[in-house]
């Protein structure tokens, strides 16, 4: 019936702007129909709907500006984010029932309420469009035996051209619950014969919806109008109302919608000449090129239409418009569409030393993300990234790890003036302050005052550290005086001694190299693996048994730059698995190739979920291989896999995987093996804090947190 455009006022206020057809503004009907929906849009009031800033339906082209609402259609939140939990359902679905409420007490039937047009904010939800909304009663806009509406969220009466009354817009509630809460409508896709008769004959598909929202759903989508209930009874089976409707969204739908609220301004109009006005005093502009649709601006940042809501004068400005016969670019046009949005939060932090080491590995335990950055130890919260804590030096640890539900780090000296300092030590410390809790063991002939140290791994019996003696140099410098071990200590299960249980000299370090000698660890069984620097850039996976030091069996990995192996082994019982100019598994027996891909594509260290190896590889971006057999199971679809990054494991969810690629991190669905969301950024390692369900990225200087899903 009309463009629906993202406009300014001549006073600043962002709002949508919705234009008629030329071609059907000669028609009265039509005519009747755009003021009726503006009427209805005053109806359902601007907490349940846009507010209506203005229209004239009588204008030459009649227009409607309402308010413009920061937040994604329905359909789009569940197509980039999948189905939403059942809380969300729940909140989404008693809001609604308020809204049709508002709508019903006047007397006025919606009829058309699909995911499309609703959109969701962080208030709650808003009903939208309201072209076929009518007086309940009235149908002297309707043909009579016309089925008029969008047949996947018609109600039976609605199908078959009868009486939609409130009822039908319950049943029409339930059918977008559904898809809230499965991604897909009651009565499947199809052609719109097909679907009307399922609405009519067929029984909704309930299959995917949570199991206590099954009958309630049921109940709605009875084909009888009287067996459903009223939206007041169904609010009340949905939700108690208790809360914030924004602490019942999933944190990637929230960060969405903070997204479009900075979106809005980020381009700035240009004024252009204002068009002539029209006989009635209404604004008649006319762009340049093609007019995208509101949801293309929301979805690609198409084109900005910036309009006075009251006629005193119109600009329009376009950064991007494809013409409808074809001129947009593939991805605009591609039936696949991403959403690109924004982070949940960032933390700058002081990485003067740390990050020239690699060491800013943020690590969660106990609801605190804690992240060495050189001379501080900070705890951050995982909902804000706000600071909870930090620790300086004298009580804090240069290097922390987190094990078996402890936090443990080692200490250093950054300010003494000897250069020769006291001996190392490993502690445990409280992830909730950031106090050391207990002295775990004492590194004879070592200088603690070196920033070379190492915590490499921990089980619940032992401790793995490298680390040295000889007087301190400058930061982050070695000296070929300094020796360096490689050691193994008793610490029990926080009541250990510190026994020393072997020690194994390490290679000296040429003067002023920064090169530490582990880039990753872990014991495996009775094999503690390693991947070491035996001399500066050159990588050997040196596996050791875990309990004497011995070296158990040792080759060469060729790898161009070894600090893409910071981020972790992937490894299981049997196997190890490493990237480079092919995927590998290793026997930890005896270091043999077990399987091996070809040559065709280099991949980057890969991490091991549920017997699959995920990795990125050249020209192919997300992968996933059978760890047993090195079968490719599937690869990244539909993707620009140019700037896939190869130098970071992907970080895996139970429903994405993440991985960098050019500047945005990729969320790939492990379903449909397809980008479904991306996000802006300069991280260059990126880590899982599986408890509050984020992706931690790490440059040199912020750390920002994204949704895991």
């Amino acid at each position: 019936m009309g463009t629906v455009y993202v406009a300014r006022s001549a006073g600043g206020r962002t709002v949508a702007l919705k234009t008629m057809y030329a071609a059907i503004a000669t028609d009265s009907a039509a005519r009747t129909r755009f003021r009726l929906e503006a009427d209805a849009a005053r109806v359902i009031g601007e907490q349940f709907g846009a507010r209506v800033m203005d229209a004239d339906p009588l204008a030459e082209t009649p227009w409607l500006a309402t308010e413009y609402v920061l937040g994604p259609p329905l359909d789009e939140a569940v197509e980039a984010g999948g189905p939403l939990p059942e809380q969300s359902v729940r909140a989404l679905g008693a809001a609604l029932c308020s809204a049709l409420g508002q709508l019903h007490r006047s007397d006025v039937v919606h009829r058309d309420l699909k995911p499309s047009n609703i959109l969701v904010t962080a208030y709650g939800p808003k009903v939208i469009d309201f072209g076929i909304a009518r007086a309940i009663g009235d149908d002297r806009l309707t043909r009579a035996g016309a089925a008029v509406g969008t047949p996947a969220f018609m109600s039976p009466e609605q199908a078959t051209g009868q009486e939609h009354d409130a009822a039908g817009d319950v049943f029409a509630l339930a059918g977008v619950l559904v898809y809230a809460a499965t991604g897909r409508g009651p009565f499947g896709h199809g052609q719109a014969a097909d679907l009307l008769y399922r609405v009519r004959y067929a029984e909704a598909d309930l299959s995917g919806v949570p199991a206590a929202l099954v009958p309630v759903l049921a109940q709605c989508l009875a084909k009888e109008p009287a067996e459903r209930p009223t939206t007041a009874q169904l609010a009340a089976q949905l939700h108690d109302g208790k809360g914030e409707f924004a602490e019942h969204l999933p944190p990637e739908l929230l960060a969405d919608i903070g997204h479009r609220a900075a979106g809005v301004w980020r381009s700035m109009p240009q004024r252009l000449p204002a068009p002539a006005v029209g006989p009635q005093g209404a604004v008649g502009a006319t762009a340049v090129g093609a007019r995208p649709s509101r949801r293309r601006f929301l979805a690609v940042g198409g084109a900005l239409a910036v309009a006075a809501a009251a006629g005193g004068g119109a600009w329009w400005w376009q950064e991007r418009a494809a013409a409808r016969s074809g001129g947009g670019t593939a991805a605009q046009d591609s039936a696949h569409r991403t959403r690109n949005i924004g982070p949940l939060w960032t933390y700058a932090f002081d990485s003067s030393v740390a990050s020239d080491f690699g060491l800013v590995a943020p690590q969660a335990i106990g609801g605190v993300i804690v992240v060495p950055t050189g001379y501080v130890t900070e705890g951050l919260s995982p909902a804000s990234g706000a600071r909870k804590w930090e620790a300086y030096p004298g009580e804090h640890g240069w290097q922390t790890l987190v094990a078996g539900g402890r936090l443990y780090w080692l200490l250093i000296k950054a300010d003494t003036d000897s250069g020769i300092g006291s001996a190392v030590t490993l502690q445990t410390a409280d992830p909730r302050n950031g106090k050391a809790v207990r002295t775990l063991a004492r590194f004879t002939s070592t200088n603690d005052e070196l920033e070379t140290h190492q915590l490499l791994c921990v089980t619940d019996r032992a401790a793995y550290v490298a680390v040295g003696n000889g007087k301190y140099h400058e930061v982050g410098y070695f000296t070929p005086a300094q020796t360096f071990t490689l050691r193994a200590v008793d610490i029990g299960t926080g009541t250990g001694t510190g026994k020393p249980l072997w020690s194994k000299p390490l290679p000296t370090r040429p003067d002023e190299s920064k090169r530490l000698h582990f880039l990753a660890a872990k014991v495996i069984g009775n094999r503690l693996v390693t991947l070491q620097e035996v001399k500066e850039w050159t990588v050997h996976v040196v596996v050791r048994d875990a309990s004497t030091g011995a070296v158990l069996w040792e080759r060469p990995y060729g790898v161009d730059d070894p600090d893409i192996l910071r981020g972790g082994i992937a490894a299981d019982s049997d196997h190890l698995y490493l990237g480079g100019s092919r995927l590998w598994a290793l026997r930890l027996s005896d270091g043999s190739v077990a399987w091996q891909t070809s040559t065709e594509h280099a991949y980057g260290p890969p991490v091991l979920k549920a017997g699959v190896l995920y990795a990125v590889g050249v020209g192919t971006g997300l992968t996933a291989v059978d760890a047993r057999s090195g079968k490719v199971l599937w690869t990244e679809q539909g993707g620009e896999v140019g700037e896939a990054s190869t130098s970071w494991p992907p970080v895996l969810g139970t429903r994405y995987a993440y991985y960098k690629n050019g500047t945005l991190l990729r969320a790939i669905s492990l379903s449909n093996h397809r980008t479904s969301l991306t996000y802006q950024t300069s991280g260059k390692q990126f880590y899982a804090d599986a408890d509050s369900q984020l992706v931690l990225s790490v440059d040199r200087q912020y750390l920002t947190a994204y949704p895991l899903r």
